[in-house]
């Protein structure tokens, strides 16, 4: 095995714990706030809108650190800069 074969297989293997990290870290940091806001609207009803303003923009924000690892993984495994470097 050369150098550019082990390097591919590392990236991919780096890129697949990579995603499976990124997408379980706001999959629990969701249920967090989720579980947070609906203890809050249990104890506050009235105060619904600005619970649920809060709560969807928390959520957005979650959310795209989970698409951002995703598009790191993706430039990983399909135009990953180094390979070019090795390929020398």
């Amino acid at each position: 095995m050369n150098d550019m074969t082990g390097f591919v297989s590392l990236s991919t293997v780096a890129a697949v714990a990579g995603i499976a990290v990124a997408v379980m870290v706001p999959a629990v940091a969701m249920g967090r706030a989720i579980a947070a806001a609906l203890e809050a609207l249990a104890r506050q009803p009235e105060a619904e809108k600005s619970i649920m303003r809060t709560l969807f923009i928390g959520l957005a924000m979650i959310e795209s650190l989970a698409i951002y690892a995703l598009v790191i993984v993706l430039i990983v495994l399909f135009r990953n800069p180094l390979i070019e470097y090795l390929g020398r």
